[in-house]
């Protein structure tokens, strides 16, 4: 918090009780600034969104990915760069891939098919039991003839049980986790980056629009070339630091989202 110069001469001149006096206040002042934020973020985006009653959700313009805000170029351990011989006379060369020309992708801005097949199964179960019983007792029938005595009978000499302690626990859980996810499509995808090890930096973004919802798809990782088939289409599982991102944006999405006052209320409640 910084100090104005009203609170040092408010603070040299009142001392302490005037600094009480002016905490409360400076907090009301904080609350009432962040109130006026979220109301102006609030009503920022009902404007929007009225403006978009009874319209279809816009498709995304398509960019360059590099230009993109957040972009980072993918920087991974390479191996020293190997020269390429050519030997005298000979139509081969080192490193060739086919005889004749190679149309797979393989260079900045071509352009690959990757076959998403995600499909993910997961059972998981657990049961824990826990039980303990215990009982303990103390007597003392016979104490220095204090047990025929009125007086040591007064105090529990004689009995059997002048002190009983018994004790029960007992714990039960169960858990168990069933999950099971599937994505199955084809994406087009560019190649953004050429790693010095010849590995392609790929990705990939398909927007479709049905009625009121606009799924999306997003797909990016490293290929090595090796991979890629001869019909230039490469598998998802074969994607190092591979990202899939699908979802979507419209009317359904919406409705299943909580309103922003529910989410901030989530957020902020210790309990």
């Amino acid at each position: 918090m910084i100090a104005t110069a009203s609170d040092a001469v408010a603070a040299s001149r009142y001392g302490p009780a005037c600094e009480l006096r002016r905490g409360p206040e400076r907090h009301r002042r904080r609350r009432a600034a962040v109130a006026l934020v979220v109301g102006a973020l609030g009503a920022c985006n009902t404007a929007d969104r009225l403006s978009q009653v009874g319209a279809t959700p816009a498709l995304s313009a398509i960019e360059d990915p590099t230009t993109q805000p957040g972009y980072k170029p993918v920087r991974m351990p390479m191996p020293d760069v190997q020269p390429v011989s050519y030997a005298p006379n000979s139509l081969w060369r080192t490193g060739s891939r086919a005889f004749f020309k190679d149309q797979r992708a393989a260079r900045l801005g071509d352009i690959l098919t990757v076959k998403v097949n995600v499909t993910d199964k997961a059972n998981l179960a657990n049961e824990t039991k826990r039980s303990r019983t215990e009982n303990e007792s103390f007597g003392l029938p016979n104490a220095l003839g204090l047990e025929n005595n009125a007086v040591g009978k007064s105090f529990g000499v004689g009995g059997t049980a002048l002190l009983s302690a018994k004790g029960t626990a007992s714990s039960d859980g169960v858990g168990s986790v069933q999950r099971a996810e599937t994505v199955t499509t084809n994406v087009a995808a560019a190649v953004t980056q050429v790693l010095p090890n010849g590995n392609l930096v790929v990705e990939g973004r398909q927007e479709i629009r049905v009625n009121f919802e606009v799924r999306e798809l997003v797909v990016a990782g490293v290929v090595r070339p090796e991979d890629i088939e001869s019909d230039n289409t490469v598998d998802s599982a074969k994607m190092a630091q591979a990202r899939i991102a699908y979802g979507g944006r419209g009317q359904i999405t919406d409705v299943q989202q909580p309103r922003y006052g529910q989410q901030i209320v989530d957020i902020l409640l210790p309990f």
